[in-house]
Order: C-alpha cells, then structure tokens, then sequence
C-alpha cells in the first residue's frame, strides 16, 4: 500500500506544480526551462496514473511496483498466486496496463494523424504554392490573409501567405522566417505531442488541457527567443502587432503558426529584457526531476 501512497502523492505533487507553473510568469522569461518543466510533469503524471491502480493490485507482494510484477508474472506462469491476490486486484493491473495502453495508443494516433494532415497540405502546397526571392527559403501561399507558419517534419518547411508579404516590411518578414525556422530546428511539433495525447487520454483533467494551452504559449515564446538571437526585437514585435491587427490568420492543421497565441503578451515579453531566472529555473527543474525519478525508479525496482 505504501507504493500506492507513493504513486498518488505524485499524482498529487503533479497537480501543484503545474498549477504553481501555469501561474508563474518567470517561465515566460526561460520558456526552454519551463518547457522541460512541463515535459518532465506530463510524464511523471502518466507514469504514476498507470503505477497507481497496479500497485493498490500488488499490495500483497509488499515491493516496488516493477518487483512486483515480475513477481506476479512468475506466479501467474506457475499457477500460484499469494494470499490477498485475487480477482479485484488483478483487475487492478489491468487497469493500470490499459491506462498505459491508452497513452501509448493517443499517442500513436496523434502522431498518425498529424502526419495524414502534414501529408495532405504538402501535397496541396506542390499544386499552389511557389518560390519567392521575397521570402528566401520559404514557400509563398496566394492567400489575401496573414499566415506564416511551419509544417515540421524530417523535411520542414515554412510556408508565407501573399497577405503576409504585403503586410510585413523587410526586416520583420526576416524575423518571422527566423522565428518558424526555429519551430522546425528545435521539433517543436514533438514538445507538444504528448501533451496533445495526454489530452485525449485524461480527458477529465481540466489541468492537462491548459497545460497543452501553456506550452503551446512556451513554444511560440521560445522561438520568439531564437528569432531575436539573429534580429532586434523590434521588428519581430512590430510583426506580432500586424498579426495581432489583421485579425483572421490560417494556419493549418499539423502546423506551427506564428500568429496563433497570445499575441499583446508576446509584444510586451519582447518589449521587456529581463534575465533569465537561473535560481527559480535550477529550482523548477530540480523539482521536475524528481517528480519524474520516483515513479520511474518504482517500475525499475
């Protein structure tokens, strides 16, 4: 029973500190720290979600939970179980084997379905996109409105719309070009992934989906960052207010868009050169480190 406490006060501890998280504004001056933070959380929270119904199962095993179902496994090929094993508690581990069955199946299909889309707007692009010295490197869209966005990948590519061309001065295209190459270096699409499955999996939390909306924000505000490493904030900024002013953007399913989130907030961030927060961000992470420790080294043991 100990092992379960275990598992739940994780589960517990995971709740607190994504709520402590979302409320922190210090994560939007180290959006890479918060990022791990939030990574770290997310599968603390699935490893424990799993570990929780099979350790109240192994209860009288008396071990940590991987021991335990080693221990099991061998009584089960023997045909003998323990005293205090029976039906309910086998249901247990079920329950805790479909938990993680569940995870890894969101998981697939979410990866499956977003490469469908990626697919299908490629294939779109190859009929009606084109090349423009404008926009170097990039793939321009004859659409009138504002869209800039990256559609990852093994090959990515960041795709403008004719709107934004015209919208946009020089300087701050460049930035944004800078911004969605960013999202494609630094596989954004697979930071956002599980907690896109999480989502569908524990549907019942209200905490996991805001937690997908906070480091959906993260993302943006990281390659925010890696865009002024190369350019001033001023034109990405003023890039981000012509977005913000010209209301309707497309951004396709699959895609990274760059003006989908929380525009007024990411101007201001730009506008504001504070540090980096080197003792709340060692802090955070140490906290995440040991959330996630826990319930690995329980399945391990």
């Amino acid at each position: 029973m100990a092992y379960a406490v275990h598992f739940a006060a994780t589960m517990l501890a995971c709740y607190l500190t994504a709520q402590v998280l979302a409320r922190s504004t210090w994560t939007w001056r180290s959006p890479r720290v918060a990022i791990v933070c939030w990574q770290a959380v997310g599968l603390a929270l699935g490893l424990s979600a799993m570990g929780l119904p099979m350790a109240l199962g192994l209860s009288a095993y008396d071990r940590p939970t991987g021991g335990a179902l080693l221990a099991l496994a061998n009584d089960l090929t023997h045909g003998a179980l323990p005293m205090g094993v029976g039906t309910f508690e086998l249901a247990g581990v079920g329950v805790g084997f479909g938990i993680g069955a569940v995870l890894v199946t969101t998981t697939v299909r979410s990866i499956h379905g977003t490469v469908r889309a990626q697919r299908r707007h490629r294939d779109l692009l190859s009929l009606v996109a084109r090349n423009d010295p404008a926009a170097p490197g990039a793939l321009v869209l004859d659409h009138p409105s504002a869209a800039a966005y990256c559609l990852p990948g093994v090959k990515p590519q960041v795709v403008v719309s004719a709107g934004t061309l015209s919208l946009l001065d020089r300087a701050e295209l460049a930035a944004v070009l800078s911004h969605e190459r960013a999202h494609a270096q630094e596989r954004h699409d697979l930071v956002l992934l599980p907690f896109t499955a999480l989502c569908r999996a524990l549907p019942w939390f209200g905490w996991v989906r805001d937690a997908h909306e906070r480091v959906a924000l993260l993302v943006e505000m990281r390659a925010d960052d890696k865009a002024r490493e190369l350019h001033a904030e001023a034109p990405l900024a003023g890039a981000l207010r012509r977005f913000a002013a010209a209301g309707h953007r497309i951004t396709p399913a699959g895609a990274l868009g760059m003006g989908d989130r929380d525009l007024d907030v990411r101007v201001q961030r730009l506008l504001v050169s504070d540090r980096p927060p080197r003792v709340l961000g060692a802090t955070a992470l140490a906290v995440a480190s040991t959330l996630v420790a826990l319930p690995i080294t329980l399945f391990l043991s």
